[in-house]
């Protein structure tokens, strides 16, 4: 599994890491107040895009025992 992308309704860009963690893309909606909102329901509007590398620790700073370092 570790090997395949994952990309489905969760997350985008995902990958699980020899720690186990899965890194993801993280985003970052504004909840739109009652006089913006559509009347198709849009109530969100995103803001940003957090890349997963950036998202999650590292591995360099895990304290997992499976991360191999050095």
């Amino acid at each position: 599994m570790r090997e395949m992308p994952i990309n489905d309704f969760f997350a985008k860009n995902g990958r699980i890491r020899e720690d186990g963690r899965m890194v993801h893309d993280m985003y970052v909606y504004e909840v739109r107040s009652h006089r913006n909102r559509k009347a198709n329901g849009t109530n969100y509007k995103l803001r940003a895009v957090i890349p997963g590398e950036e998202a999650f620790r590292s591995l360099k700073d895990s304290a997992c025992p499976l991360v191999k370092k050095g």
